[in-house]
């Protein structure tokens, strides 16, 4: 082990063999190679920030020790930029020059304005380019400190890694509904090292996992489900499944995805998922158990009976270890939809209101699939219960906020579902589960439920026995929510992206949720620990500031030449007085 007291004291000594011997520069010299060597081979840095701030992640870590060729990062943050890009900017330098430290050389990194050298139309070319990357452009507003002047330009806050043949967008900028600019950056900040590690595993990764999407029972196969397929084809290599017709082999398919069936399922059916998870596979459930569509409240123009739809799947997860219960979740804290709420002459009134059956969704305890994430929207959600089920843990992903309450079911749903203040009283639970995590081993549905005869049926097409519990651990994610992972279509029949709603220029975390969830499902690294970083925002007080503008000014400029001036005059007084 490298010792530090050890190499000065050692240093020390050498420097004072150079000056009292005659091949002083021969001293010298073999010291300084000395300390060239040692900084080759021994990486040391002290981290005494309270949140570890440049402490970086042992997964990641790893990562950048096993890179076999060159990764590549461009950063699209250079030039003039305001205060708050450019700490930004100065975050993302120092992590990429740790990542370098342990890339072993095979890691670059470089900032660049894009377009900056181009005529107008190629720059336009570049930006609409790089928008469909999805990596476009926000306004950087910068003020003087009189406030009489002020400036904006385009920034592109994000940056392209490239390894061998292929490249990847990384969208550094991330955000949460309500924050301020400030902490919107600070927040960024904060996913700095979890996005640069994603993306360059996801470039430098050997096989691409492979995910499987249930169908056979209702599942949406329309545009509705869009932005998925889009997100999972650029992670991921995916199949559609159709349970009637096939079987699901644990050894290949990585993760069984099941989003908002509409028919029951059949007893095969749910064989075949059971044995695959007990066969080791991993499972994510995105159910709507009861039918509550907004269209209809649109094209009734009325209420309408929300009710349950029989999948058939009550069993099976309750032997899992969770129950989706048959009722409906409203919360305060929710989305807005836009309902007319009057007439000017021949005119409706449009305006956008909180609707209490789109709850925003968040993490009640810290896990690494939820944390530091923005509100998640969900639509028309039940509430989950977890079930005692030995072997098997627990953890609520997403939940509501503190003003929830349940309608159970059959349930009439009202566009003005709240109409009075005895209404308001009703919403007096807290943190209802909507999402829960499941791992460990699980036992079979079908325990003791199987004669010889489906046994050997089972064993001769599937290749592998009956198993009554788990061969190996798995997990499953089970959300009472399948509209939390599709998207809406606009009147031009335009997909919106996932977690947007119409009229509404801003993306929920729903994306980022669902990526999430795949990733800590089919991840061998556990490159999402780094998303339990969380910094904190320490602001100067901007009054203060400029009040004091001169004091603080001379106090970080003049103080320092003044300090050293001062030290150099006791240093030769002291040394005149040694040697007169």
């Amino acid at each position: 082990m490298y010792d530090e007291k050890f190499f000065i004291s050692r240093s020390m000594e050498l420097i004072g063999k150079a000056y009292r011997g005659k091949l002083w520069w021969l001293y010298l010299l073999l010291a300084l190679i000395i300390v060239n060597y040692l900084a080759s081979q021994f990486h040391f840095r002290l981290d005494l920030t309270k949140e570890k701030r440049f402490t970086i992640t042992q997964p990641t870590r790893d990562l950048l020790k096993e890179l076999d060729d060159v990764v590549e990062i461009q950063v699209f943050l250079a030039n003039d930029l305001s205060a708050g890009f450019r700490k930004l900017r100065n975050a993302a330098e120092e992590l990429l020059t740790e990542f370098r430290t342990y890339g072993n050389r095979n890691l670059t990194f470089r900032f660049v304005q894009p377009g900056q050298d181009l005529p107008d139309s190629a720059r336009s070319q570049l930006y609409d380019s790089l928008t469909r990357m999805g990596i476009g452009p926000v306004p950087d507003i910068s003020v003087s400190e009189e406030q009489d002047e002020q400036s904006q330009q385009l920034v592109f806050p994000s940056a392209i890694a490239r390894y061998k043949d292929f490249e990847i967008p990384i969208n550094l900028l991330s955000s949460k509904s309500g924050m301020s600019k400030e902490a919107t950056l600070n927040y960024s900040e904060n996913l700095l090292e979890y996005k640069f590690a994603d993306a360059i595993h996801k470039l430098t990764r050997k096989t691409v996992p492979i995910v499987a999407y249930a169908v056979g029972n209702g599942q949406p196969l329309n545009p509705t489900v869009n932005d998925l397929f889009n997100s999972l084809r650029n992670n991921y290599r995916l199949g559609v499944l159709d349970l009637k017709n096939g079987y699901i082999d644990a050894d290949s398919v990585k993760a069984l995805l099941i989003v908002k069936p509409s028919t029951a399922f059949s007893d095969i059916e749910k064989l075949k998922i059971d044995q695959y998870i007990m066969q080791g596979g991993r499972v994510l459930w995105f159910i709507d158990r009861v039918y509550a569509e907004f269209d209809s409240l649109l094209r009734s123009q009325s209420d309408f009976v929300a009710f349950d739809k029989n999948l058939n799947l009550e069993d099976q997860l309750f032997r899992y270890g969770v129950r989706i219960n048959i009722d409906l979740v409203q919360d305060i804290k929710c989305a807005r939809q836009p309902l007319v709420v009057g007439m000017v002459g021949n005119q409706p009134q449009i305006e956008r209101v909180p609707f209490p059956y789109y709850p925003l969704l968040s993490a009640p305890v810290p896990h690494v699939v939820s944390k530091n994430l923005g509100d998640v929207l969900s639509v028309f959600p039940s509430s989950i219960d977890t079930v005692q089920t030995e072997g098997v843990t627990k953890t609520v992903l997403l939940a509501t906020d503190t003003n929830s309450r349940t309608l159970s079911t059959p349930a009439i749903v009202s566009l003005q579902s709240i109409k009075s203040e005895d209404d308001f009283r009703q919403f007096n639970k807290s943190h209802i589960p909507v999402a829960v995590l499941l791992e460990g081993n699980f036992t079979s549905l079908f325990r003791n439920r199987m004669s010889q005869t489906l046994r050997d049926s089972l064993a001769k097409y599937h290749n592998k026995p009956f198993a009554e519990a788990a061969v190996k651990p798995s997990k499953q994610i089970v959300v009472s929510d399948a509209d939390l992972v599709t998207n809406v279509i606009s009147a031009t029949d335009d997909a919106l992206p996932m977690g947007v709603q119409l009229f509404e220029n801003y993306q929920f975390a729903n994306r980022e949720f669902f990526m999430n969830c795949m990733d800590y499902m089919v991840s061998d690294r556990n490159l999402l620990a780094s998303r339990n970083k969380e910094f904190s925002l320490r602001l100067l007080d901007r009054e203060k500031v400029r009040d004091n503008k001169r004091v603080i000014q001379i106090a970080n400029l003049a103080l320092p030449v003044l300090l050293v001036i001062i030290f150099a005059a006791l240093y030769f007084t002291l040394r005149k007085r040694r040697y007169q």
